[in-house]
């Protein structure tokens, strides 16, 4: 049982923050730095156009060009043919590895506290294995294969783990997945006093599992999931902005007509509830 602790226990040593804290703000601020064309450069490596994260198209493409090139250089003995498609699928998988770091520190850039440390140790490993495999891909074409091979087979086991870093990411910490469950109601349910969402003016409206966000924006009244659809922060706590909810943590914008995605780093839209009044009641219900 102590052995499972030795991670966790790693991920919150406080020299990862040193490291963490400054870089992400390098990453940002250089986004920042390029204005209008940076922040539509960000949304792109986020994958806001895709609706989904791009960070996992381009890690596929590394690990199966490099799994590739270890099973050929296996196969191979001494056929040149399989020894040069072997360093093609190396050659490939550097290229797929350029795309996974820039799209993978651009979405870490929007990370905090464990996640943050996680990402960081997990970007670090692919980098000492990105240089692993880029050393075997130079020592084959000098002719050293036997080198180029041992380097490889130690590229592939450090991607492996950080791959298991990887999943923890996703799958414990829930970083590239919605945030925005909420119950949505089959059938018109009250929800708040028809009073308390003045005009251009937003607030946060519970009813067990339902969890609204009700904004008044020039008169019309729209309803969106109230967590953020990035990293569950407090919509209600936002700004709103030219027909739009602007998320307080980082920044993720969404149309507050049909919760459709304005400005990253959120890929996913927020769900939209139809929503109505009557008798002075806010009434909502999941949208068709």
């Amino acid at each position: 049982m102590e052995g499972t602790n030795l991670i966790p226990r790693a991920l919150d040593a406080p020299v990862l923050d040193h490291i963490a804290d400054p870089l992400s703000r390098a990453v940002k601020g250089a986004y920042e730095a390029a204005g209008p064309f940076g922040e539509r450069l960000k949304d792109a490596a986020h994958g806001v156009w895709l609706r989904h994260p791009l960070h996992p198209v381009f890690t596929d493409i590394p690990i199966g060009a490099w799994t590739t090139g270890l099973v050929l250089d296996a196969m191979s003995d001494g056929d040149e043919s399989m020894e040069r498609a072997a360093d093609i699928a190396l050659g490939v998988g550097l290229v797929g590895a350029a795309g996974a770091a820039i799209t993978g520190l651009t979405d870490w850039s929007e990370t905090n506290g464990r996640s943050q440390r996680t990402g960081l140790v997990h970007g670090l490993l692919n980098v000492a294995a990105t240089a692993m495999l880029a050393t075997s891909y130079i020592l084959r074409k000098q002719g050293a294969r036997t080198a180029g091979k041992a380097c490889a087979l130690a590229g592939y086991g450090i991607a492996t783990g950080s791959a298991w870093l990887g999943g923890d990411l996703v799958y414990d910490q829930r970083i590239g997945v919605t945030h925005a469950v909420v119950d949505s109601p089959d059938t018109f349910t009250r929800i708040a006093p028809s009073a308390d969402v003045a005009d251009n003016s937003m607030t946060r409206a519970l009813s067990g599992t339902t969890d609204v966000l009700l904004a008044r924006d020039r008169g019309r009244l729209c309803a969106l999931a109230h967590p953020c659809s990035h990293l569950g922060g407090p919509l209600s706590e936002g700004k709103m902005e030219n027909g739009a909810v602007v998320c307080p943590w980082h920044g993720s914008t969404f149309r507050l007509a049909d919760g459709s995605v304005v400005r990253g780093p959120a890929t996913q839209h927020q769900p939209c509830f139809e929503v109505r009044e009557q008798n002075g009641q806010i009434e909502v219900k999941a949208a068709d």
